[in-house]
């Protein structure tokens, strides 16, 4: 060939079968990859001379050898390369198959039929040598020589016939014959596998159904587990996803005024904590801002160990603390008053009436139970001019408040004292000052014995039209006023009502001499048993409904004298109070 490609060749050739292959058309782009048409089967066999039996190409002495070397020169000849073996050039990427081969089946190699080796007619006869025995070829003459991956090895037998040496002329230029017609075996040869031993057989492949029924049951088995490890996680912990919980918008849809928590929304900043310290203790009260100057109401036992302004702090519902100053006090009503000053926004409570509650109106206590500040509860009006004293601590009496009060199942407790009591309409009503103990000593007030003790439904607040009088009276002249008939009562007398005393205290008269009592016509041992047609039990109750009125307040008593009943009119006097 012309394109500097040498040519392989699985076997070695004769001169003049080398000369009757055609030699290929040289390639227009130089690559040397052209087709190969298969060659028109001849139409005469050529003739072969019969060899002698044993002949060897390659122990044929000087002929042999001189016919090897007009081989090779022709080759080198055609290829422009020297002598010597050259290594197959592998076939590029793309290039057409190599031609059709003949490949022998399990068994011995046989010889092939006349019409399946096609031969070109020689150009010239030759001779034929002296007949020798045939040897049975390895395969069947390939027409085309193409080599089928390289030179055969040493161990391949020699061919069958020895021809004498003759030059090897030129390829001839000319178009390819073309492939014969038919279906043609194009399969890969494989030269180092004739006659070897048999390939083994191909593994038998695995029954489909036995697949499947295997995939089937380690489906069925991975399934199971991870749904096991699923119904375990989901009965342990409730779900395989995180709980979130329903829940409500959280904007502000509004309360009604009238609620509780509309009252509280309402009266809270207008509310102040006291803490105040003196005579080597210190408490905690509640009380509520009266006017814009910085007025504040509270009970009188909140704040009488105060000795000055220094131990008195207040604390609002915003959080702001400031210095409060004592204005004025009393025992009798257990009110008092304080300022702050240089707090501005102040946000006073407005003042309701007393007079129109009814037993059953709602209420809300606002106050600091056990130091927990601006604490709100609710209940009801449970009773009207609830006669109650409360204090006493020092045992002469003059620590003693008398209220006629209002009662409410509103929770009070230690605290809340000086705290208001609102109404539906969050107007103060009362001011929280005591509750009644269960277990302690009997008697009224906070702490009624020497413990602690806390809400059991009775609360009682000083009613605010009483409250009003006397924080108008602490703020404009530092005292309050009492009102008085001008009588001593006998305090031990324990039978139905009040008794006028026989002497008062000191050994004076216990009916004062120009006094209202006196004007009235009352007389020592007279017995009180009602006050404006309210009945009377005792002396501490006729106090308490003389106190719930004003100094020139007119009062009709009813009283028994001698076993008779008497009606006397009066009009009340006043007293300075402590």
């Amino acid at each position: 060939m012309n394109n500097g490609k040498p040519n392989w060749w699985s076997r070695p050739s004769s001169a003049p079968e080398a000369a009757r292959i055609p030699a290929p058309p040289p390639s227009g782009d130089g690559d040397g990859d052209f087709p190969l048409p298969a060659p028109h089967p001849p139409t005469t066999p050529p003739a072969q001379a019969p060899e002698p039996a044993g002949a060897d190409l390659r122990a044929a002495g000087p002929a042999g050898a001189d016919a090897r070397a007009a081989e090779a020169e022709a080759e080198a000849e055609t290829t422009g390369t020297g002598t010597g073996p050259q290594a197959p050039e592998p076939v590029a990427a793309g290039s057409p198959d190599p031609a059709p081969s003949v490949v022998l089946t399990k068994g011995e190699p046989r010889d092939p039929a006349p019409e399946e080796v096609p031969h070109v007619q020689d150009p010239a006869p030759v001779p034929a040598p002296q007949a020798q025995t045939q040897a049975q070829p390895l395969h069947a003459p390939d027409e085309y020589r193409t080599p089928p991956y390289g030179e055969p090895g040493p161990w391949a037998p020699a061919p069958p016939v020895q021809r004498p040496p003759a030059p090897a002329p030129p390829h001839q230029q000319g178009p390819v014959p073309p492939h014969p017609q038919g279906p043609a075996p194009w399969t890969q040869y494989d030269p180092w596998g004739v006659g070897g031993p048999a390939l083994p057989p191909p593994p038998a492949k695995r029954s489909r159904k036995g697949l499947a029924v295997a995939g089937a049951l380690v489906f069925a088995l991975i399934t199971g587990v991870i749904g096991g490890g699923i119904g375990a996680y989901v009965e342990r912990n409730g779900g395989l996803t995180t709980v979130e919980l329903p829940q409500s918008d959280a904007k502000d849809t509004g309360r009604a005024p009238e609620s509780v928590a509309g009252i509280a929304a309402s009266a809270l900043p207008g509310v102040v904590t006291l803490h105040v310290r003196g005579g080597g203790s210190s408490g905690t009260g509640t009380g509520f801002v009266l006017d814009t100057k910085g007025h504040i109401l509270t009970n009188n036992h909140v704040v009488d160990e105060a000795r000055s302004s220094a131990d008195i702090s207040v604390t609002f519902s915003s959080g702001e603390t400031a210095r409060a100053k004592l204005v004025g006090k009393d025992t009798g009503y257990d009110l008092a008053v304080v300022q702050v000053t240089g707090v501005s926004g102040l946000k006073p409570l407005p003042l309701g009436n007393s007079d129109g509650v009814r037993v059953g109106d709602p209420v809300v206590a606002i106050g600091a139970p056990f130091d927990l500040s601006n604490t709100v509860t609710s209940g009801i009006i449970s009773a009207k001019e609830r006669p109650i004293t409360a204090g006493g601590e020092k045992g002469d009496g003059s620590d003693v408040s008398y209220v006629d009060a209002l009662q409410t199942d509103a929770p009070i407790n230690p605290g809340n004292s000086g705290g208001p009591l609102l109404d539906s309409k969050a107007r103060v009503i009362g001011i929280n000052s005591a509750i009644r103990a269960a277990g302690g000593s009997g008697g009224d007030g906070e702490g009624g014995g020497a413990s602690q003790p806390g809400s059991i439904g009775l609360g009682f607040a000083i009613p605010i039209n009483q409250g009003k009088r006397v924080a108008e009276e602490l703020i404009n002249t530092g005292k309050a006023t009492h009102p008085v008939i001008g009588v001593s009562l006998d305090m031990q007398y324990d039978g139905d009502g009040a008794r006028v005393g026989q002497k008062g205290k000191d050994g004076t008269a216990s009916v004062t001499p120009g006094g209202p009592a006196a004007k009235a016509g009352l007389r020592p041992g007279d017995v009180i048993t009602k006050v404006d047609g309210q009945r009377v039990h005792n002396g501490e109750e006729l106090i308490v409904k003389i106190r719930a009125h004003r100094p020139g307040d007119r009062l009709e008593l009813t009283l028994e004298r001698d076993g008779k009943e008497l009606t006397k009119t009066l009009t009340l006097g006043s007293s300075q109070g402590t």
